[in-house]
């Protein structure tokens, strides 16, 4: 409640008085006080707040960082939705990559036994995660969440996901890096690239105290992740190095009749001292002889 004083000199007025008059609508009371040539007209008035265009202002842009958020998830979502859509496709149809760092090792990697989760491959298990961030990332951004799950249930379903693939990404690069030593894939590399972003990205539009509450999920979360892929890649066969495998030799028998040409060049080859360098389990040098 605020006061407005309107003060005034009228005419000379030799007695005090003190007077209210009846309120009106549109004025709650007036008080009016005169005395010795002066007098002092009061009206109560009602401060009503009054929004501003700044308070708008500070109201919008503190719900901006999360739409930036889930706008960056769409977007790189999106990118690594076209990644693994084009490896799916190479996968299916059998065809080589187009690998411009690495050459061959990368071809290798991707058609390794590592390739593939239970026998799905592997591309395709990330064509769906890269495609459910990115709906949750648009349908976040534009506060309309699918399937009535609510925005607090869908960040935490974004965040879940993004979890399970730094998870699975971080798993990936140490098969590459033990199993694959000095091979280079490029899009080994993109892809947890694509994850990290997408964990720390999803991760950033929580605070704090939310953090702290997720991370026993989250952990939960990377666990599981881990211990699907090491359980799905202990049943893949054991690969025997050549040192390991013995092999009794064993001769061929020569059923063929050399032409006088190849007798007269066998001659001269033993002439000159020339040796040859064969092994009994080699198929090249049993046609050489017969």
């Amino acid at each position: 409640m605020a006061s407005f004083v309107v003060s005034y000199h009228p005419f000379f007025s030799p007695t005090p008085r003190l007077y209210s008059p009846s309120p009106s609508p549109s004025i709650p009371s007036v008080t009016q006080c005169k005395g010795w040539g002066r007098g002092v007209l009061m009206l109560p008035l009602k401060c009503l707040p009054k929004q501003t265009p700044d308070s708008d202002t500070a109201s919008s842009s503190s719900s901006s960082p999360s739409i930036s958020a889930y706008s960056w998830c769409a977007g790189l979502g999106g990118l690594g939705f076209l990644e693994t859509t084009y490896l799916t496709y190479l996968k299916l149809t059998n065809s080589d990559a187009f690998c411009p760092i690495g050459g061959g090792t990368c071809s290798d990697v991707l058609n390794s036994d590592y390739a593939a989760v239970f026998g799905v491959p592997l591309p395709l298990i990330g064509m769906a995660a890269y495609g459910l961030v990115t709906i949750l990332g648009l349908q976040l951004a534009g506060k309309n969440v699918p399937f009535g799950i609510g925005e607090t249930n869908g960040r935490l379903l974004l965040l879940g996901t993004t979890t399970s693939m730094s998870a699975a990404s971080a798993y990936f690069l140490y098969i590459l890096s033990t199993q694959f030593p000095g091979a280079s894939c490029s899009y080994c590399l993109v892809s947890a690239l694509l994850s990290f972003s997408l964990f720390f990205t999803s991760l950033k539009d929580f605070q704090l105290k939310d953090i702290q509450k997720t991370v026993v999920l989250q952990l939960c979360i990377a666990s599981l992740v881990v211990a699907t892929l090491s359980t799905s890649y202990n049943t893949l066969p054991v690969s025997t190095s050549l040192a390991e495998i013995d092999l009794q030799p064993f001769t061929v028998e020569i059923t063929t009749q050399s032409s006088p040409l190849a007798l007269s060049l066998a001659k001269h080859l033993r002439s000159i001292g020339a040796k040859m360098y064969g092994a009994f389990w080699c198929s090249h040098c049993v046609e050489q002889k017969q």
